[in-house]
């Protein structure tokens, strides 16, 4: 099933159809490595939906999913994030009650303290055993797939740990 609507070309007349896509985005589960708080970093989001998720938000248009992990893990926690692997795709339309979106989400490792930056208020480390209820979007459902990664039940994909090089030839907006 296709939606899209039809506008007219300005500049020639011409129909053109434009589709409603899903947004892509990126989640990273960040693994501390500081010694007596091991554990994952939780946002708690400024904006609705309000509760605790895992850093993380769109790709810009021109960027890759990894560099996206990247950046957004800096904005929103200050961690500056080693990628490990994928631990899935989420696409189901109502996981984000904004728009339908389709999350590729990364477990990275990272070492310092996190600050909440961008749209988050607090920031925290987690165990897996005990994170918190008010859990946004479908990041328990996430999450739970994580916990099966550390039990051994579940395994990541490979990724691209190093930042892309800057694209050649390809525009860098629509």
């Amino acid at each position: 099933m296709s939606t899209y609507r039809t506008i007219t070309c300005p500049d020639c007349g011409c129909s053109i159809e434009v589709y409603a896509n899903p947004a892509p985005t990126v989640d990273i589960i960040i693994e501390t490595e500081s010694p007596g708080a091991p554990g994952i970093v939780l946002i708690q989001r400024e904006n609705p939906p309000f509760g605790w998720a895992i850093p993380g938000g769109f790709v810009d248009y021109g960027e890759s999913a990894e560099d996206a992990a990247l950046r957004e893990a800096k904005e929103e926690t200050g961690l500056a994030v080693t990628l490990k692997g994928i631990l899935g795709v989420y696409s189901d339309p109502r996981r984000d009650s904004r728009q339908h979106t389709i999350s590729t989400v990364f477990v990275a490792t990272a070492r310092g303290t996190p600050a909440a930056g961008d749209d988050a208020v607090d920031v925290a480390i987690f165990g897996i055993e005990s994170l918190p209820q008010d859990i946004a979007f479908d990041h328990s459902v996430i999450l739970g797939h994580y916990a099966q990664v550390r039990r051994g039940e579940r395994q990541l994909c490979a990724c691209r740990q190093t930042k892309s090089p800057e694209p050649q030839g390809y525009p860098q907006s629509p």
